[in-house]
């Protein structure tokens, strides 16, 4: 009975083990000088607050788009359910946020209806390295596709 119990507890400490993933918390400002960013029009935000508790994730994004300085916020479930946040000119942005299989980075996919420019999917890969956020973003809609890797340093 002892062995089996060992062998239990054994078993629970492995699987709580590599269930743990990346705690993203924290304020990030955006390093031009690590970060590929397109030339002529970049998505990046300037700043970006993260409270990263258990399965919940919020995104607080700074951003400034033609002189004019904007915040968005996202609340995340990271859990692969869908979840429904503020889009542009009111509209609705659904997305969804799953670990890759090693837990090392976190992928949010979302989509939402831009007007004119149609249907919009953004995928955002989060992870860490060397000390600093990595957020690698591809946004596609009826106008194309648009990638850049932005890199933050923690604030």
């Amino acid at each position: 009975m002892k062995r089996q119990l060992l062998l239990f507890a054994a078993l629970t400490l492995t699987m709580a083990l590599s269930a743990q993933s990346i705690n993203f918390s924290g304020s990030w400002k955006l390093n031009t000088q690590k970060s590929q960013l397109n030339t002529e029009f970049s998505m990046a935000p300037l700043e970006i607050i993260i409270k990263h508790e258990g399965i919940n994730m919020t995104v607080e994004k700074h951003s400034n788009f033609q002189g004019q300085d904007f915040t968005s916020v996202d609340t995340l479930t990271l859990d692969g359910n869908e979840c429904i946040n503020p889009g542009f000119m009111e509209s609705q942005k659904k997305s969804t946020a799953v670990w890759s299989d090693d837990k090392a980075s976190l992928k949010v996919v979302s989509k939402m209806n831009a007007g004119d420019a149609g249907d919009i999917t953004i995928t955002e890969i989060y992870k860490l390295s060397n000390g600093n956020l990595v957020l690698e973003s591809t946004a596609s809609s009826s106008y194309g596709d648009l990638y850049e890797v932005m890199v933050y340093d923690k604030l």
